[in-house]
């Protein structure tokens, strides 16, 4: 959708102002109230999800909790696969109490903010170990309370993420606004990533997990002021003021549960499949290699600060660099061209991760990881969001863009907990870090089917809101 110039008052011998195009509109929205806060809501979305992954495998392996303990735990981030299950509601009814104040989409952004911060700072204070812990009376095994906390977390802040994509795709004014809001939410949680995946380590290393884990869910304040000044979006109360059946009764539920997934394969038609295979597959590679990166510096006996400094610091550049290209990209050829080149970018981190292992703890190697790491997962991320955001129907935005997250996901979701039985199986009869550079070998090879099939979607038709308009 396309903005149109208005009519003029003025008299007919006055130019009339050029509609800006390309990066000149880009640089004019930049200044748009709602651009801060996408970039303060991407970076509340992106606090959760390293803290119940990734980081969490650092914490625990450092606790002495086995590889395949760890993949096994990285479990619980499979809530962010299954949103689509109760996404429908989010999209027909209003959070309680906070509903009524704030709207459909911000009561919601609210009560998972909050339920999400509470089970960190229960994280924390519970800790991953191996032994009894006493509640009520009751002696409970430690690990197993501490992976429910976990899985709360997990589930708020799915919740959170099905109503944030809602708020960005309902808020934007045409395409090319959606492909910034794209990248300015990317930026924002990218750079919660960042905290969560570098400063924290930092913070660790000198204060800490426990009082980490509590200054993230203190982060999560961040979410909760920008939900605050946010503005419910238009689309979304015009979506809501037309007539819809009850949802509790047979056509209402079949609206809510159904309505979505038939209105978007009688959009899509036989492409639907194609392209619900091609985001199923597109960042399998990184959710592989994901549970297994923070234990794999613990084995190579990196220091937390050396970690955490690198990734804060040529990280973040990388990281911004990325992000930036890919919505510049997506604006100035289109989504699909962006989402092929995330294809092959994805999996070149995992190769580099792979000389790293090859390599021992070489800082500059690390750092050059880190680089490549950062960019092209911040590059194939922006792609992605960007092209599953182009699919959706106002009316079930909610639900069919957790719809397409949760393909997006799942597969990389139920295969990464067996990731620390793969790491030891292929060392059996190596080195530890030998059978790490063979599996991040392999997670690489793996994306190549994504490539496959993101060319067959560039060669059936275009993206369905291409950003090009040049």
């Amino acid at each position: 959708m396309t903005s149109e110039a208005g009519a003029s008052n003025e008299p007919a011998a006055a130019p009339a102002r050029p509609v800006k195009k390309g990066w000149r509109l880009v640089l004019s929205n930049l200044g748009q109230p709602k651009v801060l806060t996408m970039l303060l809501l991407g970076f509340s979305s992106g606090i959760p999800i390293y803290l119940v992954g990734n980081t969490l495998g650092y914490w625990m392996r450092e606790n002495g909790i086995e590889l395949s303990m760890i993949g096994f735990l990285s479990w619980v981030g499979l809530a962010y696969s299954l949103k689509f299950v109760w996404a429908p509601l989010v999209d027909k009814i209003d959070a309680p109490v906070l509903g009524r104040w704030l709207g459909r989409r911000r009561g919601w952004m609210l009560l998972s903010q909050f339920v999400a911060a509470a089970a960190l700072v229960g994280m924390a204070l519970v800790e991953p170990r191996q032994g009894q812990l006493l509640l009520g009376g009751v002696a409970l095994d430690q690990l197993t309370v501490f992976g429910a906390l976990a899985l709360v977390v997990a589930f708020a802040s799915a919740t959170q993420d099905i109503v944030i994509d809602a708020w960005r795709i309902e808020s934007a004014d045409n395409g090319e606004q959606q492909g910034l809001l794209t990248s300015t939410s990317t930026l924002g949680y990218r750079g919660a990533l960042l905290v969560t995946d570098s400063l924290i380590l930092i913070l660790a290393a000198h204060a800490g997990w426990q009082l980490s884990y509590e200054l993230m869910a203190l982060l999560l304040g961040v979410g909760v002021i920008a939900t605050l000044r946010a503005r419910e979006p238009r689309a979304s109360e015009i979506a809501l003021a037309a007539p819809h059946p009850a949802l509790f009764t047979a056509r209402g539920l079949f609206d809510a549960v159904i309505g979505p997934f038939v209105a978007f394969f009688r959009q899509h038609g036989r492409m639907a499949l194609l392209i619900l295979l091609a985001i199923s597959l597109y960042r399998l590679p990184d959710f592989l290699l994901g549970p297994m990166a923070n234990p794999f510096y613990a084995d190579l006996k990196m220091d937390k600060e050396t970690v955490g400094a690198v990734r804060g610091s040529f990280g973040l550049v990388a990281t911004i660099a990325g992000v930036a290209a890919a919505g510049l990209t997506a604006v100035r050829f289109g989504f699909i061209p962006t989402l092929i080149a995330g294809a092959v970018l994805g999996p070149a981190s995992n190769l580099a991760f792979a000389y790293l292992a090859l390599h021992g703890s070489d800082s500059t190697v690390f750092t050059a990881a880190m680089v490549i790491d950062n960019f092209c997962n911040g590059y194939a991320g922006v792609a992605l969001v960007g092209y599953m955001s182009s699919l959706t129907n106002i009316g079930y935005t909610a639900t069919q863009y957790a719809l397409l997250s949760s393909f997006y996901a799942l597969l990389g979701k139920l295969l990464k907990g067996l990731s620390g039985v793969a790491v030891t199986e292929l060392a059996a009869g190596r080195t530890l870090l030998e059978g790490y550079a063979l599996f991040f070998v392999g997670t690489a090879l793996v994306g190549l089917p994504a490539v496959v099939l993101c060319i067959a979607l560039a060669l059936r038709r275009p993206a369905p809101a291409d950003l090009s308009r040049t």
